[in-house]
């Protein structure tokens, strides 16, 4: 009896056209494949308000203001100190922690050879203007030509931000060895009871993926409520 090809499956509803994958994205595909089925993935949802944040951006000169994200680097910068587990990387045998002295945040972004993530290296040393303007330089260089290893290397946490485009929330894989990575969607006005009165509030959705190897549920509610608390006061970060 013949084999059955896999596109064989196919065939009684039309023709296909096999389309080979990049070197690229068989690395990615390896990647993903690897941190989904090794790490135990939980992902905590929860929406910080950034209503003082959207004002100080809107109050800054227009030569200096940022991008939104940027004090969310500054933030996870902040609190991989106050969290050092979300610091760490676990050993290949799960009996190991390493906890790091850095801090290295990783952005995802879009380009056309698909998902790069520069690294912001020493974030918790750099203010956000100094962040926003690497953080430009390296997307730039990403969607142009690529980024060599250097570049993509070295993170402690990664953030991925479909802002841009829409969603309320997404599940969000670890960039192993990272333990954690943090999804961002789009910023909405939303009424938000005070005690007496819904107000409008301007909410940003955040998706914490976690490896629960290593983090509790509970820290990461934690961490979410302190990325929110940092947020209310933007010009301390």
């Amino acid at each position: 009896m013949t084999e059955m090809k896999f596109e064989d499956q196919f065939a009684p509803f039309g023709s296909v056209e096999p389309v080979a994958m990049t070197s690229f994205q068989k690395v990615v595909a390896r990647r993903l494949t690897k941190s989904w089925t090794e790490i135990p993935h939980v992902t905590h949802h929860d929406s910080v308000d950034v209503t003082e944040l959207d004002a100080f951006r809107r109050s800054m000169p227009a030569d200096t203001k940022v991008s939104p994200l940027i004090f969310l680097v500054r933030a996870l910068a902040v609190l991989l100190r106050e969290f050092p587990a979300f610091n760490a990387s676990l050993s290949d045998d799960g009996k190991t922690l390493f906890a790091k002295s850095y801090v290295n945040i990783g952005v995802a972004v879009d380009g056309p050879l698909g998902l790069l993530v520069p690294v912001l290296h020493n974030a918790d040393t750099k203010d956000v203007g100094t962040l926003n303007a690497e953080l430009a330089a390296l997307s730039a260089q990403a969607r142009d030509k690529g980024l060599p290893m250097s570049a993509m290397s070295g993170g402690c946490m990664t953030i991925s931000s479909l802002g841009g485009i829409g969603g309320t929330g997404f599940s969000p894989i670890i960039n192993q060895p990272e333990v954690a990575i943090l999804g961002v969607t789009q910023t909405r006005m939303t009424p938000v009871w005070d005690g007496t009165a819904f107000q409008p509030r301007l909410m940003m959705p955040l998706s914490l993926s976690y490896d629960h190897r290593v983090i509790n549920g509970a820290d990461a509610a934690r961490f979410v409520r302190r990325i929110g608390e940092l947020l209310a006061a933007p010009a301390a970060l």
